[in-house]
This record gives C-alpha cells, sequence and structure tokens, in this order.
C-alpha cells in the first residue's frame, strides 16, 4: 500500500502514456481518460490535474 494518494503513468496496450490516481489502499479514484503520445505529455497532464484538485471546492446542487 501507498502512504497516500500518487498519481501513476504506465503504457496503455496501444503504447500511450495515460495516468492514474490511486488513493492510499490503491483504489483507482481517476484516470486520464485519454492516452498520450509522449511520456512528458503525460506527466503535464497529471501536474495539472493536482494543481486543479488543490484549488476544487465540493459544490452541492440540490435537485429536490
Amino acid at each position: 500500500m501507498s502512504e497516500g494518494p500518487a498519481f501513476y503513468i504506465y503504457r496503455d496496450r496501444a503504447g500511450e502514456y495515460r495516468w492514474r490516481l490511486l488513493a492510499a489502499n490503491n483504489e483507482i479514484v481517476a484516470d486520464s481518460a485519454e492516452g498520450y503520445s509522449s511520456k512528458q505529455g503525460c506527466i503535464t497532464a497529471a501536474q495539472r490535474v493536482e494543481q486543479l484538485v488543490n484549488d476544487a471546492r465540493l459544490h452541492l446542487h440540490d435537485d429536490t
């Protein structure tokens, strides 16, 4: 088990790079949903998500 949430970069079957965000219990909580042709492009995308998450706020919408 990891010590906390972490991004993992890997290559898919098509040879493209993707990221996954894993919780401390190794459960996948988010993924890139698209492949990147370069490892650096994938890393940059994961870093953008990391920054956005740090600034994100929870907004609840009451549909009732």
